[in-house]
């Protein structure tokens, strides 16, 4: 099917209002708005703020809807250019055409079936591959969520959690994107995982992905980092994963411990090389003490385990 992306480009001051304007034409807004993204993005999210991002100008705004190409824009445009008339700031109208697959299906191009450490192999959901006799199939559509197993950080991740997950562990993957590594961890022998993610949309991607997999022993939610993590039946998780970054890895240092068993493991990844000392300092000031390393594309993981 094809569409317009119907983007209105304002003065971020002015946000609110055109964002109020374009809901009344439809529900389904996407909004372009750098301003709060920029305050401390170097420090929360590190290295994984794209330069476009760090470079973009906060000062200007956009709020798009999608409309059937069939549609006839003419009345779309004199209710946007009659409502904002108000404004103060600039506002400019900007029309792109798209394919619906162009917007919604365009990492297809990209994610092909990818091979994690031994056994594991990550396949795009639809892929007629065939599996060997030893592969262990973790079949995936990543929606909006990060994590289709192609970057290095899911890759290390994943193959630590060949190595080290037994049958019967509880593990838990603290900001799961896509809900792949609960997933790897499941279908790896673990009895129970729980994947939490702060974005709602991460977490649906995780349910259906868990669903597709067959994996029913995964618990996904919404959380802050650890705010609304339990211990199901008050055990302890025997593996813990948290592929973010590295000043959010520190962060939670001090307090991962109470979650994880005598002897359980942490898996740190999402790390750049050169901050690798960094998390390590913080995870031993955490009570753990460092088994391992793994090391790709300039990215580093690790494997902790609680004194």
């Amino acid at each position: 099917m094809k569409w317009n992306q119907l983007k209105v480009n304002c003065d971020t001051a002015e946000l609110d209002t055109v964002a109020a304007v374009m809901s009344m034409l439809d529900e389904g807004l996407m909004i372009d708005d750098y301003s709060d993204a920029m305050e401390g993005a170097n420090k929360v999210y590190g290295e994984l703020v794209d330069e476009s991002i760090l470079t973009a100008d906060v000062t200007r705004a956009a709020v798009s809807i999608f409309v059937e190409e069939s549609i006839n824009l003419e009345g779309y445009f004199e209710f946007i250019n009659s409502h904002l008339a108000c404004l103060s700031g600039k506002y400019d109208i900007e029309i792109v055409s798209s394919d619906e697959d162009d917007w919604r299906y365009a990492w297809r191009k990209y994610y092909k079936p990818t091979r994690i450490g031994k056994n594991l192999i990550i396949v795009p959901d639809g892929d007629e591959y065939e599996a060997s006799e030893n592969d262990i199939r973790i079949d995936l559509e990543p929606g909006l969520a990060f994590g289709t197993g192609t970057h290095e950080t899911t890759r290390l991740c994943a193959a630590f959690l060949e190595e080290y997950v037994n049958e019967g562990d509880y593990m838990l993957d603290v900001g799961a994107g896509s809900g792949i590594l609960a997933i790897c961890a499941s279908k790896l022998g673990a009895e129970y995982c729980a994947a939490c993610d702060i974005d709602p949309i991460a977490v649906r991607t995780e349910v259906e992905n868990a669903e597709l997999n067959g994996c029913k022993n995964i618990d996904c939610f919404v959380s802050d980092l650890l705010s609304d993590v339990k211990l199901k039946d008050g055990r302890a998780y025997d593996i813990v994963t948290a592929n973010i970054v590295a000043d959010i890895i520190i962060k939670m240092s001090p307090e991962i411990g109470a979650f994880v068993k005598n002897g359980g493991l942490v898996i740190t990844s999402g790390v750049i090389c050169e901050r690798e000392a960094e998390v390590d300092a913080a995870m031993t000031a955490g009570g753990f003490t460092k088994l391992t390393s793994g090391y790709d594309g300039g990215w580093c993981a690790g494997v902790f385990q609680k004194n």
